[in-house]
């Protein structure tokens, strides 16, 4: 008798309800857009790296004194349009004979034994800056460079600037769309999750409004555990993506390169935020809803 009184009184006390199913719920629906999140960060960081390699070779008149090529090195480093990262080198020269020894490597042939010469010329290959990268402006830093007294020609490959600035922006807009449509179905999932839960709890709410409880008296104890088990649930599902993350990098490689910690240590923050707010939010929702019901419609 006396266990079933304890169990009757622990069912009623204000504020609690069966979390567990909101905590896992809460926790699969901020895994998801965590693991969305981490996409669009790797997404990311590759499109940097694809943008960093995107060349323009610059080759010189022939037999260009030493100083005259250092002169030409000179203007180039000071260009705007030169992608300046720490602990890159954003301008990179390769002599005739480098280039004819890489061809020979390449092809197997040996083009210097029947021409007799070595027709290849010195050539800077420069790095741009993504701010620059479109066709356009690569043709005025084309026609900029070839007015460098000393330069022969400049070249880069059209195509590729075209196509690599058109994935990538179908890519954005793709991305874009699904974390959008996942950030509502998350939101959704959860004030679901949470309306379900406070379903028990309907007639202690009204219980306590006919004892004179106010409003904010009886939210109280509900805002401050939904605070908290949105909390909880952002920490089990950042816990769980770093788990996956580690496995990951292991199974394949190179893919940790593609990660930026602070960026991703950042995401983790935001799920632990963003759970207890949606958590928040949709509790305030849901108690709004069952304080203005009348006693009919609470059965």
């Amino acid at each position: 008798m006396a266990k079933e009184i304890k169990k009757h009184k622990r069912k009623k006390k204000l504020g609690s309800y069966h979390y567990v199913s909101v905590i896992f719920s809460a926790t699969l629906a901020l895994f998801v857009i965590g693991l969305f999140g981490i996409v669009i960060l790797q997404a990311n960081k590759l499109t940097s790296i694809i943008k960093q390699n995107i060349e323009v070779q610059v080759y010189l008149n022939k037999d260009l004194s030493n100083s005259q090529k250092n002169r030409i090195q000179s203007t180039l480093t000071s260009s705007d349009f030169i992608l300046n990262e720490e602990g890159e080198e954003p301008i990179n020269f390769i002599s005739k004979e480098e280039a004819a020894t890489q061809f020979i490597e390449e092809t197997g042939e040996d083009f210097t034994e029947f021409l007799g010469e070595n027709p290849l010329r010195d050539a800077y290959v420069i790095r741009i800056a993504p701010t620059y990268q479109t066709n356009t402006k690569l043709d005025s830093i084309a026609n900029v460079i070839e007015d460098i007294s000393g330069v022969y020609e400049v070249t880069y490959v059209q195509n590729l600037v075209d196509s690599i600035n058109s994935n990538l922006t179908k890519l954005s807009l793709i991305l874009v769309g699904i974390a959008a449509l996942l950030t509502i179905i998350v939101i959704l999932l959860i004030n679901n999750s949470i309306k379900l839960a406070l379903f028990s709890q309907r007639f202690l709410i009204r219980s306590m409004q006919l004892v004179g409880a106010k409003s904010g008296f009886i939210k109280k104890p509900f805002l401050s555990r939904s605070l908290l088990h949105g909390a909880i649930a952002g920490l089990i599902a950042s816990g769980l993506l770093f788990g996956l993350k580690q496995f990951a990098n292991q199974k394949v490689e190179g893919l940790d390169q593609l990660q930026q910690q602070e960026l991703i240590l950042a995401l983790y923050g935001v799920l632990i935020l963003l759970g207890a707010l949606i958590s928040y939010f949709s509790t305030i929702k849901a108690m709004n809803k069952y304080l203005k019901m009348s006693l009919d419609e609470l059965y």
